[in-house]
C-alpha cells in the first residue's frame, strides 16, 4: 500500500453562530472542498481535534471560540495504480479473468481504501491496458464482492467484454450461487425472501428492508446442512443484485451470516444451545462467513458456457469442519 504523508492541517475556530453544530457539518462548511460524508470518515480515522484532544465522534457538538482542527490527506491519483499484489487466478484469455478473491480484499478503490485494492492487482496484472475498460476508478469491474466476503469474480479485459459481461449481470443471465454459514435453521428450509433494500436511516454504513424508497431485491435460498436448529449453512442465489442482499435478507428472516459486522448485533441465542467450544468457534469468527461458490456464464466472445466452482476458504473450511466434528450435522432440502 502506497504511503502518504499527510498534508497541512486545516484549522477553523467556532463562532457563536456554530454553537451545538455536528462537528462534521461545521467543518465540512469551513473547508468547502469537501462533502460531510468525507469529513466524517476523517475524523472517525482520528483526524480531527480540538479541547487539546483528538476527536472521534462526528456528532459531537462545536462549542464556540474552540479551535477544531482537521488533517487533509493529498489528493488521492485521478486513476488508481498498479501495485503487486498476488491475485489467485482461476482462468485468464485475451477478454477476462476469473479469479478467486480472498477475503480482505477491497474491490476498486474508495474513500477510505484509496489503494492496496483488487482493481490496483488487477492494473499490475494486466498492464496499462485494463485502463479506460468502464469506469474509470473501476476499470474492468463489472460487478462486486463486499470487502470481507470471498469467492469468485470475472473481471473484463477489454471494453467488448465489458459491455457483454455488464449486460448479462443486468439480465441475470449467470448461474451464481454463494454459500452462507447462518445462525438458526430457516423457516421453510428452502424459499425466498422479497423486499425492498435501501439504506437504513438509523446508521448510513447499513442497508435496510424498507417500506419505501428502496430497490426492489430476491434471494432464492435452499438449506445445504445444517447442526441442531442453531446453525445452518444456506445456498443462496440473487434475483437482484442490491448492496449487502444476502446479509440483510437473510438477517431480516431471522438467519444472521455468522460472523457479520455489520447485521448481527447480538448474540444470537441459539449460541447458548451450543457446546462451549463451538460456540466460541461462532462467536469469533472474524468476519461474515459468506462465500462466492459459483459462477457460471457465456463467454463475452465465443458464447462459451464458463462454470468456476470453488470451496470456501481455510478459515470458513475450518469452521464447517469443525462443526461437522462436534456437532450431528443434518442434510437439508
Amino acid at each position: 500500500m502506497q504511503d502518504r504523508a499527510p498534508s497541512a492541517p486545516f484549522t477553523a475556530v467556532a463562532a457563536e453562530a456554530a454553537r451545538g453544530q455536528r462537528l462534521d457539518r461545521f467543518l465540512a462548511d469551513a473547508i468547502g472542498s469537501l462533502s460531510r460524508s468525507r469529513v466524517k470518515a476523517l475524523i472517525e480515522q482520528g483526524r480531527a481535534s480540538g479541547h487539546g484532544r483528538v476527536l472521534r465522534e462526528p456528532a459531537e457538538p462545536v462549542h464556540p471560540g474552540v479551535a477544531y482542527t482537521l488533517e487533509l490527506p493529498p489528493p488521492a491519483p485521478a486513476t488508481p495504480q498498479p501495485q503487486p499484489i498476488p491475485l489467485p487466478i482461476l482462468y485468464e484469455d485475451a477478454d477476462i479473468v476469473v479469479l478467486d478473491k480472498p477475503a480482505g480484499l477491497v474491490v476498486h478503490p474508495a474513500p477510505g481504501n484509496e489503494d492496496g485494492t483488487l482493481v490496483n492487482a488487477l492494473l499490475a496484472h494486466c498492464g496499462p491496458g485494463l485502463t479506460g475498460i468502464g469506469a474509470e476508478k473501476r476499470p474492468g469491474i463489472v460487478h462486486r464482492l463486499d470487502k470481507d466476503t470471498s469467492g469468485i469474480m470475472v473481471v473484463a479485459k477489454t471494453q467488448f467484454a465489458n459491455a457483454a459481461l455488464t449486460a448479462a449481470f443486468a439480465a441475470r443471465d449467470l448461474d451464481r450461487a454463494y454459500l452462507a454459514l447462518v445462525w438458526n435453521l430457516p423457516n421453510p428450509l428452502a424459499g425466498e425472501i422479497e423486499g425492498a433494500i435501501g439504506r437504513d436511516l438509523r446508521d448510513r454504513k447499513r442497508m435496510a428492508v424498507v417500506a419505501r424508497g428502496g430497490k426492489p431485491a430476491l434471494t432464492h435460498y435452499r438449506t445445504v446442512r445444517a447442526w441442531h436448529t442453531a446453525v445452518t449453512l444456506l445456498e443462496c442465489r440473487l434475483g437482484t443484485g442490491r448492496t449487502h442482499q444476502i446479509r440483510v435478507h437473510l438477517a431480516g428472516h431471522g438467519n444472521p451470516v455468522v460472523g457479520d459486522p455489520l447485521y448481527l448485533r447480538r448474540v444470537p441465542a441459539a449460541a447458548r444451545t451450543l457446546p462451549e467450544p463451538v460456540r466460541r468457534r461462532l462467536l469469533d469468527f472474524p468476519r461474515q462467513a459468506l462465500h462466492a461458490a459459483r459462477l457460471g456464464f457465456a463467454h463475452p466472445r465465443t458464447g462459451q458456457p464458463l462454470i468456476f466452482v470453488r470451496d470456501p476458504p481455510p478459515d470458513m473450511a475450518a469452521l464447517l469442519a469443525a462443526l461437522d466434528q462436534d456437532l450431528r450435522p443434518t442434510q437439508g432440502s
